[in-house]
């Protein structure tokens, strides 16, 4: 005879210790272990959260995990590879203007050509 797990739902603020101990166990890294598995669900009211299945021996739960929206697509783009640099720097800049406070004085190269 299989036995049929309860599903239940749970922030990640409020999981009880046994479904905490559970996500420890899984994701002992925290968010970076997590993140691959995170999945968007939509609600019938059009809203939407993120969530990560935990189980446990008597059931299965969804763990909500609070993500915003827009960081988690950055992290997307960046994951794929697809950062964009959208602050208009090109990248290959130091975050100021004033370089000469770096300088030791030993070296003429700014940019290492």
């Amino acid at each position: 005879m299989s036995t049929i797990k309860r599903r239940a739902v749970c922030s990640f603020e409020n999981m009880s210790d046994e479904v905490a101990a559970a996500f420890s166990e899984k994701y002992p890294k925290g968010y970076s272990d997590y993140f691959p598995d995170l999945i968007k669900y939509d609600k019938p009211d059009g809203t939407s959260f993120y969530a990560v299945t935990v189980e446990i021996p008597d059931a299965i739960y969804l763990v909500k995990i609070q993500v915003k929206t827009d960081d988690a697509e950055d992290l997307e783009r960046w994951l794929d590879g697809g950062d964009d640099d959208s602050d208009g720097s090109d990248g290959d800049s130091l975050p100021d203007d004033n370089i000469s406070q770096y300088s030791n004085g030993d070296d003429d190269s700014v940019d290492g050509e």
